[in-house]
């Protein structure tokens, strides 16, 4: 290999090895807060004794809220992968936790809304959010002010991360 680009790519590296450490610890971070809210919401059920529901599929339903949609739509506002989204939804149909009913438009489409039991579980989450809300300043040392420049940040890493795919950069 040329002497010259590997002295380059050893100074780029050199460079970006901040960037390079603080990047990977966001990944880090996303991936942990992510299976870390899923604690969180298990727990609560556990401690309200419910075992009908797990985490994905109340988080599920506290996302479908008021509304009524297809899978398609759940999967295109971004909350859920394909297959994650039809196994938890046939399994709460199943459980009596949504309504299903076909499109009289297209067959083909099914639209989805919660039943009352299926809403009693979105407003248990719900509930656990706005204690959280409550407290997250004064326990959690996290204001207005911090949320916003996070989730800022976090629309941009969203957005740039869907550049990567879209422009395939």
């Amino acid at each position: 290999m040329n002497q010259h680009l590997v002295q380059s790519s050893l100074a780029d590296v050199s460079a970006n090895g901040d960037l390079k450490s603080l990047y990977l610890e966001t990944l880090q971070l996303v991936e942990r807060l992510h299976r870390r809210l899923l604690d969180v919401v298990k727990d609560e059920f556990e401690r309200q004794g419910r075992t009908d529901i797990n985490a994905v599929q109340a988080l599920l339903l506290f996302n479908i809220g008021d509304a009524t949609l297809t899978a398609g739509e759940l999967r295109s506002r971004g909350f859920y992968l394909g297959s994650n989204v039809s196994y938890n939804l046939k399994k709460l149909v199943d459980l009596g936790f949504i309504n299903h009913q076909k499109s009289r438009v297209d067959r083909r489409a099914v639209r989805i809304s919660l039943t009352e039991s299926g809403q009693e579980i979105a407003n248990v989450v719900a509930e656990l959010y706005e204690r959280h809300i409550g407290s997250i300043d004064k326990v959690g040392g996290l204001d207005e002010q911090e949320f916003s420049k996070m989730n800022k940040s976090l629309q941009r890493l969203d957005r740039f991360w869907n550049d990567q795919i879209v422009y395939r950069l």
